[in-house]
């Protein structure tokens, strides 16, 4: 028989409530929307998006870092350059966004456990990718210096620690 319904392929459609009960895919899609909802809040809220741009101001979103947004506007570099200048890779995108990923990601972890010394630090990771700003951008004037192929190197902040910040 053509339209019976033993006359059907085997591989017809599987309809998804007849593989998962119904309260097990209102709980998924709950979770789902709560995850997206709450994920969504919080991006808006901390003012997410901000910090995929280069304005200094994206910095000043967390409080505990507006006296280094107001040491920077106040500081040398001001009109030379934004945060992103010196505490991201200069090499290429990707590296540069992922550093920005990370450092959100730790910063987040770190200001809302309040795990974090005070006065605020740059970690050794962080202070390699300034170092290197620093001999890119200021790379005719150290040139004879800087002496980075030495197993010690020149380090532009154990004198010039807080040019960028107005210190």
């Amino acid at each position: 028989m053509q339209g019976s319904p033993d006359s059907r392929p085997p591989h017809d459609s599987v309809r998804l409530y007849s593989v998962f009960p119904f309260w097990a895919l209102i709980l998924l899609f709950g979770i789902a929307g709560g995850i997206v909802g709450l994920g969504g809040f919080t991006v808006n809220y901390a003012q997410g998006t901000s910090y995929l741009t280069d304005d200094p101001r994206a910095c000043a979103n967390c409080h505990v870092m507006r006296e280094f947004y107001d040491g920077w506007n106040r500081g040398s570099h001001k009109h030379v350059a934004v945060c992103n200048d010196c505490h991201t890779p200069h090499d290429n995108f990707v590296a540069k966004y992922a550093v920005k990923a990370l450092n959100g990601v730790r910063h987040s972890y770190a200001f809302t456990t309040g795990d974090f010394p005070e006065p605020i630090r740059i970690v050794p990771f962080d202070r390699a990718v300034t170092q290197h700003a620093c001999l890119t951008c200021h790379a005719d004037l150290t040139v004879a210096i800087s002496h980075q192929d030495d197993p010690n190197p020149t380090d532009c902040l154990r004198c010039h620690a807080g040019v960028g910040h107005g210190r």
